[in-house]
């Protein structure tokens, strides 16, 4: 882009989003607001990858209500509009416009409501409309994290947004739908659940936005999103928004989109600045030991307070452990992984947020889907066994330009996934050790003068090597 842009103005958005930015409380675009916001109102599919913390839900959410707002194409009112007519009157309209064309549409959905089991009173307001956007992201933090964006946008363009996302009640979704929506925030999951009950309708949507999209795309969700796809009309413009675009995706992107923009605000596996990255190695059986005395020491100031932390572990079961180990030291932590209800999940995050808990111990699946202000460091009590899973832990912290600490414990076990992170991001995590800690002698510490630049495989050339003998050619790099 040739000039800079320093003002959400400047970005074509038109006075009612522009109110809403008003109302989120945004003074001016981000570098992924600035460059992604212009080519999703041009109309272009779009692959946009930033760190987390960037703004990156802005940057989708702003123009995409924009684009299909009172749904102007093809004569169709908002979902807002048609809420507030009155639909019996639509078989009576003597065959001409819109309204005839609309009559048995709505006569359609309004019985596969009622198969679904949804009142006739609600179904008789629903109107058969929208979405005509649909976001679909991999947790439901995340999801609720976009709905407060879209709702105070909303608030001020008349529109309406609907969220739909594992653990909670079908009731309140169902009637959510019936009333009809302009844009739909889902997980998954669900929304393949309520696809199966035919009470959401795709063959409107104009828009699919893929947030995290390197998750989405990756072989866990991979078949669920493309079966979204398939009930998507092919004509559609496409984006996807991650803090990282893996090169093993770019066929599926390739697929997936027409003639692409690409906005890179970082290029792939790069962290940010404002974090201070130590890597810790420690055996497994002290893993506890330091942690504790790292949360400790932080918390007396002899390595700068630490008030909020959130700690990673690779498996459920971890965090259980980890979360009552640290109780036992008499230090209170919340918990969250994909086994705790909604229920107990946000109000975990609540506490946590609110700063009644010091610690929030999670899995990796929660590292895209928390978003709280002020974490002052994050804990890799597990090395991640996905490289990628590692930039997203760490961009917890040091968010919005304030810095922040990242501490990765490292075993003997767990080297081959550190060399993996290392080579992925082409830089050293730094050594570094709690002072006063008594470490195991039998801890590996890495050299310092390995390289973060992965090494290139000989082949074996039968022809050359054959009769020589194992003692020539073999282990050499």
């Amino acid at each position: 882009m040739g000039t800079m842009i320093t003002t959400f103005a400047e970005l074509r958005l038109n006075e009612q989003i522009l109110s809403g930015v008003e109302s989120l409380g945004f003074a001016e675009p981000t570098p992924v607001q600035a460059q992604a916001i212009p080519l999703v109102l041009e109309g272009r599919d779009l692959v946009a990858s930033a760190q987390t913390g960037t703004g990156k839900t802005a940057a989708f959410v702003l123009p995409v209500l924009q684009l299909i707002a009172g749904s102007a194409t093809g004569g169709r009112p908002s979902a807002t509009e048609a809420a507030a007519e009155t639909l019996d009157a639509a078989p009576n309209t003597g065959g001409k416009g819109a309204d005839a064309e609309q009559a048995p549409r709505t006569r359609r959905r309004r019985r596969r409501r009622a198969d679904a089991g949804i009142p006739a009173a609600e179904a008789s307001t629903a109107g058969g409309y929208g979405p005509f956007a649909l976001v679909v992201t991999p947790t439901r933090e995340l999801a609720q994290q976009i709905e407060c964006v879209t709702s105070a946008v909303c608030e001020k363009t008349g529109q309406r947004a609907v969220i739909v996302i594992g653990g909670t009640r079908f009731d309140r979704q169902l009637k959510d739908l019936a009333r009809g929506c302009d844009l739909l925030v889902a997980t998954p999951g669900r929304l393949i659940d309520l696809m199966e009950r035919k009470v959401v309708d795709l063959s409107q949507v104009r828009i699919l936005v893929l947030d995290e999209a390197d998750r989405m795309l990756d072989m866990g969700f991979w078949p669920s999103i493309r079966r979204i796809m398939r009930s998507l009309p092919k004509k559609r413009q496409t984006l996807l928004f991650s803090a990282t675009i893996p090169p093993s995706i770019k066929s599926t992107i390739d697929a997936m989109l027409h003639d692409p923009a690409y906005v890179e605000i970082a290029r792939i596996g790069e962290t940010a600045s404002t974090v201070e990255e130590r890597l810790c190695p420690v055996t497994q059986g002290q893993k506890v030991l330091l942690l504790r005395d790292i949360l400790g020491a932080d918390g007396t100031g002899r390595d700068g307070a630490l008030d909020r932390v959130l700690v990673f572990c690779r498996t459920k079961q971890r965090v259980d452990d980890v979360r009552r180990a640290l109780a036992a030291a008499g230090i209170e932590a919340a918990e969250m992984h994909a086994d705790r209800t909604q229920k107990a999940r946000i109000k975990a995050l609540e506490r946590f947020r609110e700063g009644k808990v010091q610690v929030l111990v999670a899995t990796d699946i929660m590292s895209r889907g928390i978003d709280v202000s002020g974490i002052d460091a994050v804990i890799n009590f597990d090395v991640p066994l996905d490289p990628e899973d590692y930039v997203h832990r760490i961009g917890r912290t040091g968010r919005a330009g304030a810095t922040g600490r990242a501490y990765t414990f490292v075993a003997p076990d767990e080297l081959t996934p550190l060399r993996e992170i290392e080579y992925f991001t082409g830089k050293l995590i730094p050594l570094w050790d709690q002072p006063g800690f008594s470490y195991d002698e039998h801890r590996i510490i890495p050299s310092s003068a390995r390289s973060a630049v992965r090494p290139k495989r000989m082949m074996f050339s039968g022809s050359k090597m054959r009769g020589r003998g194992p003692s020539r050619g073999f282990g050499r790099r």
